[in-house]
């Protein structure tokens, strides 16, 4: 794909090579909404001070309210929401109930979200 920089302004309508090209690649609608989605629930900070713990381990919601120092009912909560998101998955083990990121994918978000905001 050429470098956006390379048109001036107006030119994307006089080339139709470059609008099927872009037109190609645009997010559709349904994506984008999920996309919305995904970072509206990545928009709180305790639920990224959890996601932030579960990248190392595999956790039980009482460990995981000892780190990020808020009451089982709010960690619980979040819990939820990053579940249905599937940003979080669950594994049981007799009565307990571990709490780990859903995938690598999660990982390198999160990992690439803060390398971006720390340059």
């Amino acid at each position: 794909m050429a470098d956006a920089h390379d048109h001036s302004c107006g030119q994307l309508n006089s080339n139709g090579s470059v609008v099927s090209e872009v037109r190609a690649d645009l997010l559709n609608t349904d994506d984008a909404a999920n996309l919305a989605e995904l970072f509206k629930t990545l928009g709180d900070p305790n639920r990224l001070r959890i996601i932030s713990v579960l990248r190392h381990y595999e956790l039980c919601v009482h460990d995981i309210t000892e780190l990020v120092d808020l009451s089982q009912s709010a960690v619980s909560h979040q819990l939820r929401v990053l579940r249905q998101m599937r940003l979080v998955r669950t594994r049981k083990e007799g009565r307990n109930v571990f709490y780990a990121l859903d995938d690598e994918h999660v990982r390198d978000l999160f990992r690439l979200s803060l390398a971006h905001i720390s340059h």
